[in-house]
């Protein structure tokens, strides 16, 4: 306990960057969780969407899209959700449907819209595209 006083008091900067960082990360655990939007980890998605005939949405710019997304998913740039423009998945109101952006978090707010436009099962990709990746799962490219 002396040495962390003993650095909290030779570091002031780093300690309150450390508690503001830990901050964060509590209040966007608290709002992800108070939102109702499931967050699946690639292999809980992979379950659920095989499981019951439901899709990958990736949200994110089609240039990312193009550069490396989840096999099969369909491209949505989450714009197109927020205006309402969802022909495209229309089909899959009742189906799972799992949101993929870079990070997961982006991707909250737009299971949000989803709901609110009448999809019954909107999850999120918990940590995107970068959890895929990590965790080694295939990536297609291009269109």
């Amino acid at each position: 306990m002396q040495q962390l006083m003993t650095f909290v008091a030779n570091n002031p900067f780093m300690s309150g960057l450390w508690i503001v960082l830990l901050l964060a990360l509590i209040i966007v655990t608290i709002r992800s969780t108070m939102q109702g939007i499931k967050q699946l980890q690639a292999q809980q998605a992979i379950i659920w969407t095989n499981r019951e005939d439901g899709i990958f949405v990736d949200i994110r710019s089609a240039d990312e899209y193009r550069k490396g997304h989840v096999s099969g998913a369909k491209s949505l740039p989450q714009q197109q959700i927020k205006d309402k423009k969802v022909h495209a998945i229309e089909k899959f109101k009742d189906a799972p449907i799992v949101l993929v952006c870079n990070t997961g978090h982006t991707a909250i707010s737009v299971a949000k819209s989803l709901q609110e436009q009448g999809f019954n099962q909107v999850a999120v990709l918990a940590g995107g595209m970068n959890a895929w990746r990590n965790d080694k799962l295939p990536i297609a490219t291009g269109k």
